[in-house]
């Protein structure tokens, strides 16, 4: 297998990337919507549009401003800056983006309701569309790992054997989505838990999978991918205490 993986209609090459980058954003929101009419929304449907917008608005533009970050010093030293800010982005900074923006809609609108779990697994597959894109992309797209010698390593196109990061992701997804899903069978879980379950694991990830990551890192190790997945942990502290204090305020066992 060549990478990238660019087939040609009528002799046209065919970026794989962008249709699966688009077809992410056009699944996942199906998705929400199938959802939506499946269970009661706490929220009603002119609170829920805004929320939505809120949630698109801050993810377009931090998905953006911690992409250009990850590389600082390209960043200061690009000639066209901003081709450069709508070319670099991020799934954690739209993911946190948007968060802080449905947050600030919420208290505008008065909303007190949690809003997330019905994005949960939405967004799961969301990602897992956009990483097969990702991994079509090879090296190409930045979302590849350094070199290793691990049976599974991919050249993706660079002559390097390298960890198939987007690969990684879409199997650690799918076994968060899987888990998710057998939690709530068996726990009736707190309002808006799902959500925090599915950042939670998502940042423990990333800031995980940083460590495999080629790129710029700070005098202290750390990219700035992982310094933006510690800050978010930090937001959801009170539910890691409650995991290792108190399950009982997070969810309950469904009575037989």
């Amino acid at each position: 297998m060549d990478f990238p993986i660019q087939p040609t209609v009528g002799g046209v090459p065919i970026n794989l990337h962008l249709i699966f980058e688009t077809l992410a954003f056009f699944v996942g929101f199906r998705y929400f919507l199938y959802l939506r009419k499946r269970v009661e929304d706490s929220i009603n449907s002119q609170n829920r549009v805004w929320i939505l917008i809120g949630a698109a608005f801050g993810a377009f533009f931090f998905s953006r401003i911690v992409g250009n970050f990850e590389d600082p010093i390209s960043l200061f030293s690009e000639p066209h800056p901003i081709w450069f800010y709508f070319a670099n982005k991020t799934i954690v900074g739209g993911l946190l983006g948007g968060l802080l923006f449905v947050e600030i809609t919420k208290k505008i609108l008065g909303v007190e309701r949690s809003s997330g779990d019905l994005f949960t697994y939405p967004l799961i597959l969301a990602i897992v569309i956009g990483r097969i894109g990702c991994f079509t992309a090879g090296v190409a797209e930045p979302t590849y790992g350094l070199e290793t010698s691990l049976p599974w390593g991919i050249n993706l196109g660079d002559g390097i054997y390298r960890h198939p990061l987007p690969l990684y992701e879409i199997c650690f997804l799918l076994f968060l989505w899987f888990g998710l899903v057998r939690l709530e069978k068996k726990y009736k879980l707190r309002e808006g838990v799902r959500f925090e379950f599915f950042m939670i694991a998502y940042l423990v990830y990333r800031f995980s999978v940083g460590f495999l990551k080629p790129g710029f890192r700070f005098d202290f190790g750390l990219t700035t991918i992982q310094i933006v997945c510690f800050l978010g942990l930090l937001y959801y502290s009170r539910t890691l205490i409650a995991l290792l204090i108190s399950r009982s305020t997070l969810f309950e066992r469904h009575h037989a």
